[in-house]
């Protein structure tokens, strides 16, 4: 494909999943450095593509948009192409509504017909499948964990072989995101945040229950580090975490010495100034969430309790370089990507404190805890 003077691109809808994406848009600004790229995303999306620097413009739109409204906004000489990262079917409605010539994207049931070139999936790429309560059963009883999954199915993939398509040389590298001295020292100024050492948590996850360690465990691995490693501990998460942090909070304010600091600042961050927050944390423990890969991409180890999802295909390490901690326990129904967990929750229940304690230590003695 010989390159677009001007390309829009359809961000996906997640914020992990943004992050893995960016690869991608990187081979692209390296293939075409004379491509005006515009970036169409969910409004929510919008400060971490403004700050990417393979990108020219961005365009956001709102959840009350349907798919008409946000055609509306692209007029037809605008865009000489379109790059439609998500697989859904209004993502491709988008740009065909709005004239756009060229349509790329993956190829789907019905939305083929939107596009101007379907890109068959690589036989390579391995779907998740979600378990039934039955085969969960079944595969507890025979209590053997088979893993199914492999680092060559992860999702950068997804979005490289998109790339790699249009004749445009891929090579694999992981997520990057760039973040400012200057946006470092606001996020410390705004939050009052004085310890050398900040840790981070995470404790949330927007897909569901199946996919939190419990917040009890949060607690007991902070206490154990904080004995050994005083800290600034941040608590992180969205609007709908804030309970959780402020439960966490408050149990830890009771219990930690004095030289700890203990900071909620869920529900309480724009895009940006979590991307701080997380480049400022020695340490992120989190679970499987878009902050786990925003904290990876900005250079901070991640401690991730994994069990309903599987680190092969969305974790934080897509290379393989072994840069971030990953438990888990065997458990033989993980994964089995449902949002709540149908029997007992033992692939989470299984990994101890202590255990997660001691990664948190390993990775701050690693990196040089001050």
């Amino acid at each position: 494909m010989n390159p677009p003077a001007r390309l829009l691109v359809r961000s996906v809808n997640w914020l992990g999943d943004a992050v893995m994406s960016t690869p991608a848009l990187s081979a692209i600004r390296a293939a075409w450095p004379q491509t005006r790229i515009t970036m169409l995303t969910p409004a929510k999306l919008a400060d971490l593509w403004r700050a990417h620097p393979a990108l020219d413009e961005v365009k956001a739109f709102h959840p009350a948009d349907n798919a008409f409204a946000v055609a509306r906004a692209l007029r037809p000489d605008e865009h000489d192409a379109a790059l439609i990262l998500p697989n859904s079917f209004r993502s491709a409605l988008e740009p065909f509504l709005a004239g756009i010539p060229r349509r790329i994207g993956h190829a789907g049931q019905l939305r083929s017909m939107l596009l101007t070139q379907p890109i068959q999936r690589n036989p390579a790429e391995q779907k998740m499948r979600k378990r039934t309560k039955a085969e969960i059963i079944e595969l507890n009883a025979r209590g053997v964990w088979n893993q199914p999954y492999t680092l060559a199915g992860h999702q950068i993939h997804h979005y490289l072989d998109l790339v790699r398509a249009l004749g445009i040389p891929a090579p694999e590298s992981a997520p990057v995101l760039g973040v400012h001295d200057q946006e470092i020292a606001a996020f410390r100024e705004k939050f009052t945040i004085h310890a050398p050492t900040v840790i981070g948590i995470n404790a949330g996850a927007e897909y569901g229950p199946a996919k939190r360690w419990p917040r009890e465990r949060f607690v007991e691995t902070i206490r154990h580090v904080a004995n050994q490693q005083p800290a600034a501990w941040v608590i992180f998460g969205a609007k709908a975490d804030i309970e959780t942090a402020e439960w966490i909070a408050g149990e830890l304010r009771n219990s930690l010495a004095t030289e700890n600091e203990v900071h909620v600042v869920a529900g309480k961050t724009s895009l940006r100034e979590l991307c701080a927050g997380l480049k400022l944390c020695r340490v992120l423990l989190t679970n499987d969430t878009g902050p786990m890969h925003v904290a990876a991409a900005v250079g901070t180890t991640v401690i991730v309790p994994f069990g309903s999802t599987s680190p092969e295909l969305t974790g934080p390490d897509p290379l393989g370089l072994q840069r971030h901690q990953i438990i888990r326990t065997g458990v033989p129904c993980s994964p089995c990507f449902l949002r709540e967990c149908p029997i007992d929750f033992r692939c989470m229940t299984t990994i101890a404190s202590a255990d997660v304690a001691a990664s948190v230590l390993a990775a701050l003695n690693a990196k040089g805890a001050k």
